[in-house]
């Protein structure tokens, strides 16, 4: 099971190599979401998201008979990126399946980092099964992005850092995709501040978490279309979610175009720049989701990885004259 002795284990395994992010507040988000906000910058992190935190984890765990067999993950992008790196660092081979729609950008910064990238077809192939075909060709280690309690370990030692330097929140607000970070840093905050309520954050597009939290079981749905790359798989994680159903306060969604005005009031206003999944529980923030009795909210800023022709399609002003 997840506990908060095995978030400061993972702490002490991983904190030489990666970044303690910074805390940040503005006044005009305050002001516009009628609450104090506390962000907790991931996208700052080595590699541009929290997914750092977990993969460094789970390699850095591994036997000596496990890192010569190297490692194998699948990904959308910011998971692919954090074991790309990871392994780098630990001078572990990685081989990461990746879709074929996958940001150009991400996609390319695994590669940078040393990776070999495996596409798969995201409306055909089984990704988990795909990636484990691979890793059975060679005997390497699975490292999943959310269903390991290493990796959501990893995770929680955000949150950690967050309780540290502020104090008396009276939420935690989380993107989830497949559920890591919720878990990790819902565990520990919980841990922490018993009294914290924990809030994860969607795309309307890709509710499954909310489907799966309100009917009490784990619900599949259909490949999102969202431009929340990061929160579209089909159905929470098998570990992760009992921690959900545990640990939630509620599951709440944004829509994409929230989501472009929270990182747009992000980029303009705090000069912050957030990838699109990054954004959702500050859009939640923004578009005032959260119960009006939470105060003082500790937002995770998850991730920054977006490429620039991405960026830009979502924040410039339409073209009247197209």
């Amino acid at each position: 099971m997840l506990t908060i002795d095995l978030i400061h284990e993972a702490r002490e395994r991983i904190w030489r190599f990666v970044h303690r992010t910074p805390v940040l507040t503005s006044r005009a988000f305050d002001e516009r979401a009628g609450r104090e906000v506390f962000f907790k910058c991931e996208n700052f992190q080595r590699a541009g998201a929290f997914k750092m935190r977990g993969a460094t984890n789970r390699i850095r765990a591994l036997t000596d008979g496990e890192r010569e067999r190297g490692v194998v993950a699948f990904s959308s992008g910011n998971h692919a990126q954090a074991v790309a790196v990871a392994s780098r660092d630990a001078g572990v081979r990685a081989r990461i399946a990746m879709p074929s729609d996958a940001p150009r950008a991400k996609v390319e910064a695994t590669k940078g980092y040393g990776a070999e990238v495996v596409f798969y077809d995201r409306r055909r192939d089984d990704r988990e099964q795909v990636a484990r075909d691979l890793a059975a060709e060679s005997g390497a280690v699975l490292v999943p992005p959310y269903d390991d309690y290493l990796v959501m370990a990893g995770q929680g030692t955000c949150a950690m850092e967050l309780f540290e330097e502020v104090t008396d929140l009276d939420a935690l607000a989380l993107p989830f995709g497949g559920g890591g970070l919720f878990a990790g840093a819902s565990v520990a905050a919980k841990a922490l501040s018993p009294r914290v309520e924990c809030f994860a954050v969607e795309p309307e597009a890709g509710d499954d978490a909310r489907q799966s939290f309100l009917k009490g079981e784990r619900v599949k749905i259909d490949p999102p279309e969202t431009i929340a790359d990061g929160a579209r798989p089909q159905s929470p994680g098998e570990l992760t979610f009992p921690l959900l159903q545990r640990n939630a306060a509620d599951v709440l969604t944004v829509s994409d175009a929230e989501i472009v005005e929270a990182m747009k009031f992000l980029l303009l206003r705090l000069k912050v720049l957030v990838e699109p999944t990054g954004a959702l529980p500050a859009a939640a923030a923004l578009f005032g989701k959260l119960p009006p009795n939470v105060r003082r909210v500790g937002v995770v800023l998850s991730g920054g990885n977006v490429d620039a022709d991405t960026l830009a399609s979502l924040i410039a002003p339409p073209n009247d004259n197209a």
